[in-house]
């Protein structure tokens, strides 16, 4: 689901930033192996603190248009299935676990990838609907209208989660366009 971004080598190195001093040489490691492999120490931004080493972060997954709708629509379905099981059929509990999906997926959506997730947030909903969707004699047309009849009657749940993504998204859009306009006028040459 994650893509990293490489660069060629051709390139050589970047000009924006210092050059980094090499690895040490791997000390100790002889040709059946053994000994620790150097750790090259995390690079801090100038201006700010390092973190202290001991502190772990939080996950901070970026996910595809695609890893976003498979990971949304999978986690409303089986929100959509506890909530079957466990709350019978209840659409407000189901609405309630439906927006912490929503803020997760506005959160962890690549930047290349940020109008998708108000797409995929109603969507997932529809997915989530399914189980709790009343079946009344079993068909496939009264589930059909159950569908119906939950999408009209939650309404309130999916505009709310799909605001909720869209600003997210709207700001970190803008985070991060003020970011390159801000590097363009850092690196824009000075008469």
């Amino acid at each position: 689901m994650e893509q990293h971004r490489t660069r060629p080598a051709r390139y050589g190195p970047r000009r924006d930033r210092p050059a980094e001093p090499p690895l040490p040489p791997r000390a100790g490691r002889a040709a059946g192996g053994g000994g620790a492999r150097p750790v090259r120490p995390a690079r801090v931004p100038e201006g700010r603190p390092a973190p202290p080493p001991a502190v772990r972060r939080l996950p901070n997954p970026r996910l595809t248009g695609l890893g976003l709708s498979l990971f949304c629509g999978l986690v409303t379905l089986v929100l959509g299935l506890l909530t079957d099981v466990l709350f019978g059929s209840s659409g407000t509990v189901y609405g309630v676990l439906f927006l912490p999906v929503c803020v997760l997926t506005a959160l962890w959506v690549r930047e290349g990838d940020l109008l998708v997730a108000p797409v995929v947030v109603p969507i997932a909903f529809a997915v989530g609907l399914v189980p709790l969707a009343d079946e009344g004699g079993g068909g496939t047309g009264d589930r059909l209208m159950g569908m119906v009849t939950g999408l009209a009657t939650q309404a309130g749940w999916l505009y709310g989660g799909t605001l909720v993504t869209s600003l997210i998204v709207l700001g970190r859009r803008m985070r991060r366009v003020r970011g390159i306009n801000r590097r363009a006028a850092r690196n824009r040459p000075r008469p």
